[in-house]
């Protein structure tokens, strides 16, 4: 009996770790499967797109896994985030303000010009005429007789407007003049003139005086007179010596159009240029000016003037040479100016200071 009942325990024995084993390998087998079941894809680094189009979400998608399941739904949804601060610039130097840009000079009447043409430069001084009165260094003439003892200079005949200076003359012989100072011995002048038409006895000129007032041995250089009352005939006079010789020359062109003037005068050559071209020269060197020089613009009066009529200029421009001597005389700045300093002393230039 003990033989079989031990025969039989270790059947049953067997049997139960049999069926033990069994159902190991099944809850094993049913839990694989159950596994992969539920995960029908493989792992996924793809960024999923909100519901919401106007917002992105940057969470990725997860494999299910039953073990994670409720750590994963007990953590909160993935939240939209902020648009990246843009990059820093890259270091180096820092970038250079742009240069504040000078205002342009006034625009010119006249294009072609001595100064562009041959290379002078930028002028010792200039005058643009851009406000209402004349600049402190232009000295109107009179009140006073005119040339010759004719008709009237009164500074009511000098206005500045609209970027230019106008002398105007009337059919009685009231005109007006005006003299630029300081002046200078040898150097370049150029000026933007344009001359209206005249009806008799009204000449328009821009010559060189002696700062000395010693006419005429101090010389007299009119590098623009214009008597032809169609103003299509320009002149240069040349005075000099006791007995006021001339030399003379003159160009055909249209002065009621705007002209630039130019003068150049060194110690060997006297030139003159009308809109960059050279129309008068001499280098008589016995025929020039023993002193300085300044400019003056003149409307003069010759009797018999038939209607009004007005000179302008828009700019006027000096450049001093390497062998230009400075005037000592000049006239106080806003003062008025003489043709006459036997007459008129007071307004005769002289020492300043």
């Amino acid at each position: 009996m003990r033989a079989n009942t031990r025969t039989r325990s270790r059947a049953l024995a067997v049997a139960s770790a049999l069926a033990v084993t069994l159902a190991v390998t099944a809850t094993t087998a049913a839990g694989t499967a159950t596994a992969h079941s539920t995960d029908p894809a493989p792992t996924s680094n793809a960024t999923t797109q909100s519901t919401d189009p106007a917002r992105t979400s940057n969470a990725t998608t997860q494999p299910a896994d039953p073990a994670r399941a409720g750590a994963v739904a007990a953590q909160p949804a993935a939240q939209p985030q902020p648009d990246a601060e843009p990059a820093p610039p890259a270091t180096g130097p820092a970038p250079q303000q742009p240069q504040q840009q000078q205002a342009p000079a006034p625009a010119s009447h006249c294009t072609t010009t001595a100064a562009d043409t041959l290379g002078w430069g930028e002028p010792t001084r200039r005058s643009d005429f851009d406000g209402t009165a004349l600049p402190p260094d232009w000295h109107p003439y009179g009140p006073e007789p005119g040339h010759d003892k004719q008709g009237i200079r009164t500074p009511d005949q000098v206005s500045v407007a609209d970027g230019a200076m106008t002398i105007r003359g009337d059919e009685d012989g009231t005109t007006g003049a005006v003299s630029w100072h300081p002046g200078q011995k040898y150097g370049r002048w150029e000026a933007c003139v344009q001359s209206e038409k005249a009806s008799g006895g009204l000449n328009a000129l821009l010559l060189l005086w002696p700062v000395a007032e010693d006419f005429p041995v101090g010389g007299e250089v009119d590098w623009m007179e214009i008597t032809d009352d169609t103003r299509q005939e320009t002149e240069f006079f040349l005075h000099y010596g006791e007995n006021n010789d001339q030399d003379y020359g003159s160009v055909e062109h249209d002065a009621t159009q705007w002209s630039a003037y130019a003068l150049e005068w060194t110690p060997e050559k006297i030139t003159a240029f009308v809109n960059g071209k050279e129309w008068y020269s001499t280098t008589n060197t016995e025929q020039f000016p023993p002193r300085p020089m300044n400019m003056t613009m003149q409307l003069d009066y010759f009797g018999d003037a038939g209607g009004p009529t007005a000179m302008h200029m828009d700019w006027a421009k000096q450049w001093a040479l390497p062998e230009s001597e400075p005037a000592e005389l000049t006239l106080a700045p806003g003062s008025n100016a003489t043709g006459q300093p036997k007459d008129f002393p007071e307004r005769a230039p002289r020492r300043l200071g």
